[in-house]
């Protein structure tokens, strides 16, 4: 395996400050839950805070569906922070002055990790469409590589939302030893059929896209840009609460008044936006990783090896579980929370829950709290007093 160092540098504002990406090539084979064998595969991350004299500190983000390594710090380039700047920094809830914090591009997605875009050694193209399947465990064992290759033994942490949380409840079952806590953030154990079909239409909406040319689009030189944005402005609807909705956009027009006798169409400002985001996100997210990424959410289902059981499923953990849900997360909805929560109690397992008031959906888990920051750095905050009283 081989290493790209990078740089990073703390400011006094709570941001970590500038940060560079880190590619690990992973010369080992991994084999795919679907029986493909990748002889070595590349992964971009970013880190943050300095690992302690024991290498006992480190603690691994998960991203969800459309996230990558960026978690926080800003590039020289880019003033926009990372997808999780307000959580992860000096005296922040994921406080990168007591700990070391990983976030990790995972295989499949479009941000640099070996996936659809990357080139496939047998054809000398893009894998495009024929790039494996993907399970949550293949993100996992990836994860694991990457683990030892940084001389990790065991992570203080693993922590994610929705996708990412399902990532840390199969890091808890694949390598019970290798985790002393779990953070399960508006996540579940498996997706709900409404889930699955959203997830559907999103593909369908991709494909049916002239310009997806079966998932070769790369190789036609072509984007299917009106497909990926229409699937991003499905999820994106879903991510949201209708309470927000309303309280930001209500029934208001982008512009004009419909009594005015205009005969061209006038946008509501909800459409305004959903069309913003559905561009914006087609301009740098993949097609086909979107694909694979929501087929692999469809696939999940942490019991299914276990008879269905997920108390017998847990019996195998021997972390401690933090799980937090959102009152308006009708995606992945607090009854999900409270189920992964039964389930680790009839486990006999140690689990804390707390249920978060907010308006703001499935995103609120990316978004500012008080409550959610308290709760969320306090349990952290216990963890590293730990971890320093044990050096």
């Amino acid at each position: 395996m081989s290493l790209e160092t990078s740089e990073i540098q703390n400011d006094r504002s709570g941001s970590v400050g500038l940060v560079k990406p880190q590619t690990a090539v992973i010369e080992q084979p991994l084999k795919l839950a679907c029986g493909v064998v990748l002889p070595n595969h590349t992964l971009v991350y970013e880190t943050y805070g300095t690992l302690n004299k024991n290498n006992t500190n480190a603690i691994l983000i998960c991203h969800a569906l459309s996230g990558n390594h960026h978690a926080a710090g800003i590039y020289e380039q880019d003033a926009k922070p990372g997808w999780w700047d307000q959580y992860i920094g000096p005296g922040k809830p994921i406080d990168s002055n007591r700990f070391f914090i990983i976030c990790v591009n995972n295989i499949g997605s479009c941000f640099g990790s070996t996936g659809p875009t990357s080139e496939n050694p047998e054809t000398g193209k893009p894998y495009g469409a024929d790039f494996p399947p993907v399970r949550a465990r293949d993100w996992v064992e990836s994860q694991r590589l990457l683990m030892e290759h940084l001389n990790i033994d065991c992570w203080a942490a693993v922590v994610g939302g929705s996708l990412g949380g399902m990532q840390a409840m199969r890091w808890s079952l694949e390598h019970p030893d290798k985790l002393q806590h779990a953070v399960v953030i508006a996540s579940s154990m498996k997706l709900t059929a409404q889930n699955i079909a959203f997830n559907e239409i999103a593909r369908k909406a991709i494909k049916s896209d002239a310009d997806f040319c079966g998932g070769n689009y790369l190789q036609e030189n072509k984007i299917p840009h009106q497909g990926l944005a229409l699937a991003r402005m499905i999820g994106h609807v879903t991510y949201l609460s209708d309470e927000l909705m309303g309280q930001k956009f209500g029934r208001d027009l982008k512009a004009g008044d419909l009594l005015q006798g205009k005969t061209e169409p006038v946008e509501f400002q909800i459409e305004s936006y959903l069309n913003y985001q559905g561009d914006k996100f087609s301009d740098f997210f993949d097609a086909n990783s979107y694909i694979l990424i929501t087929k692999m959410l469809d696939y999940f289902d942490l019991a299914r090896e276990y008879n269905h059981d997920p108390i017998a499923a847990f019996s195998h953990a021997q972390c401690k579980f933090l799980v937090v849900s959102f009152s308006s997360d009708w995606r992945f909805s607090p009854t999900r929370s409270r189920e992964i929560t039964d389930a680790l109690i009839a486990a006999g397992k140690d689990v804390s829950y707390i249920a978060i008031d907010s308006d703001h959906g499935h995103d609120a888990f990316l978004l500012p709290n008080e409550r959610y920051q308290a709760a969320l750095g306090g349990y952290l905050s216990r963890l590293a007093d730990q971890l320093e009283g044990a050096q």
